[in-house]
């Protein structure tokens, strides 16, 4: 595996950075002696009672609303095909690579804490997939959140018996059995519980939840850069971000926010420049002054699902579950409620960070508002419309944002002819969480790349150190100020330096760590 990282997958639980490297980067996955050994004790007692006269639910039964039926153990194995087969029945677009592989990661570290009963061997091959960059077509559609994430887990499941369709290491799609062949990876025959073992967790909503996260921790300090830059455009004060002020009301998040905004506008030459008395405002508008109150709520907002994710990789989620005394029990912690609330959470935390920021960008271009900056940042208004329809896209995603806001996981809709008849629609809110950080990320660009323009207006006046350095690392790829230019490429541009961190990292080089 030449230098890859190397993520050891075991009983205990899994780090947030772990599930990120591999997801995002390609880390090797390797299953722990302790894995091993834990599986091969709990299949033990799965195979014991595979060969009972009584039935067992998911080992010797049919599945939801068919689990009355006793299955013969000459049709095991046809049961776990069945299973799979008919339950790999997503529809609609192909979910990104990333997701796939963190929702292939977090199953195999159910199957590791030996609470699962699969055998050691088809856990290698979901490892082996993983390190191979073998990564099934999943889709949009099909996850009610409950049992778990159950159609895009069977995409994968379906993998691992050498059947459907994948991506190879290039991209390219390939039949599954011709890819394993390739890489020289044995499929299995499934074993009683193996295919509902496969399938019965919530590790996409998870999953999906654990790479929003990372995302979210850079944009909520982007926002913060774009806050100060605005503010700094727009004329306004830094006495309002004082930590006397800010302690007050001693939320965490917060206080993080205003120490941000502090450190960003120190040795403002522009703040400078109205501090002479001559400033006749009392106080700014709340899109200015309540930056702190909004990004700090957004970033408690963002703990607490810390907090959730945490306990949920230290879960074993499958139905039923091998306990440590050898009891076999039936249980509910597939149901994705616990993820699916945090991921709502969330998607109201990003809509209203995004709204504030929007809110700022449109006072820089109204020349009633922004305090001697020209009409829309325009070189020449009226000939020029400079950065008007800019603000224009970020309404239209802020609009959007709301409405992705609105919770899914109120929603349920019952499946399994009433067995399961209250599910969590997790699957769901992650997905239009994921939709919900691309726009913020666009959002933010609009913001900092206003920012930078009316900025550079204020000359002969300097920025602070800080967001001058913002404003130069755009410099690079951006023109400044002029005549109007096709300014889509620019918008794009600009999202790149927020999605990759560039707009946090110019600004931390002269800050250091931003909190």
């Amino acid at each position: 595996m030449g230098d890859r990282a190397v993520v050891n997958v075991g009983p205990e639980p899994l780090s947030f950075d772990e599930v990120t490297m591999v997801a995002r980067h390609g880390a090797e996955v390797r299953l722990t002696d302790d894995a091993v050994a834990a599986m091969a004790a709990a299949r033990i007692r799965v195979d014991e009672l595979a060969e009972s006269p009584t039935p067992a639910y998911g080992v010797s039964t049919g599945f939801g609303a068919l689990a009355t039926r006793h299955i013969d153990p000459s049709l095991r194995a046809q049961l776990q095909r069945s299973l799979v087969r008919s339950h790999a029945a997503g529809s609609g677009p192909e979910v990104e690579k990333e997701v796939v592989r963190a929702l292939m990661l977090l199953r195999l570290h159910t199957l590791a804490t030996g609470h699962t009963g699969v055998r050691p061997k088809t856990a290698k091959v979901l490892q082996d997939l993983l390190n191979a960059s073998i990564t099934p077509v999943v889709h949009e559609y099909g996850s009610l959140g409950c049992s778990g994430d159950l159609a895009p887990l069977s995409h994968v499941a379906l993998t691992v018996m050498g059947e459907g369709v994948v991506r190879d290491a290039a991209g390219e799609l390939l039949d599954a059995a011709e890819a394993l062949k390739q890489a020289g990876i044995e499929p299995v025959e499934l074993a009683a519980k193996e295919g509902l073992a496969l399938i019965n967790g919530t590790d996409g909503m998870l999953g999906m939840l654990i790479l929003a996260m990372d995302d979210l921790r850079r944009l909520f300090r982007t926002a913060d850069v774009s806050a100060a830059m605005s503010v700094e455009a727009l004329l306004g004060t830094d006495r309002v971000f004082a930590a006397d002020l800010q302690a007050l009301r001693p939320h965490p998040g917060q206080a993080a926010s205003a120490a941000n905004l502090r450190a960003l506008l120190k040795d403002s030459g522009i703040m400078e420049s109205h501090r002479d008395g001559t400033c006749t405002r009392v106080q700014d508008a709340y899109s200015l002054r309540c930056s702190p109150q909004v990004a700090g709520a957004a970033r408690d907002t963002l703990e607490h699902a810390a907090l959730v994710a945490s306990r949920e990789l230290a879960s074993a989620v499958d139905n039923p579950v091998v306990l440590a005394d050898g009891r076999v029990e039936s249980n509910g912690n597939f149901h994705g409620a616990p993820v699916g609330y945090v991921l709502d959470f969330l998607a109201i935390a990003v809509a209203d960070v995004a709204s504030i920021s929007e809110r700022r960008t449109d006072r820089m271009l109204d020349v009633a508002r922004s305090h001697g900056l020209p009409a829309f940042l325009a070189d020449d208004p009226g000939v020029d419309s400079g950065h008007m329809i800019a603000q224009y896209t970020q309404a239209a995603i802020v609009s959007e944002l709301k409405r992705l806001a609105a919770p899914a996981s109120v929603d349920s809709i019952p499946s399994s002819a009433m067995q399961e008849d209250h599910v969590s629609m997790g699957w769901s809110a992650a997905r239009k969480l994921r939709r919900a950080v691309d726009g913020l990320t666009r959002v933010l660009a609009v913001e900092v790349l206003t920012a930078a323009r009316a900025l550079d207006l204020r000359a002969p006046h300097r920025p602070a150190p800080a967001t001058g350095a913002v404003v130069a690392a755009l410099r690079q790829t951006v023109a400044g100020p002029g005549p109007d230019r096709f300014l889509a490429p620019e918008i794009e541009a600009v999202t790149r330096l927020v999605a990759s961190n560039a707009v946090v990292a110019a600004a931390e080089s002269v800050t250091g760590p931003l909190e």
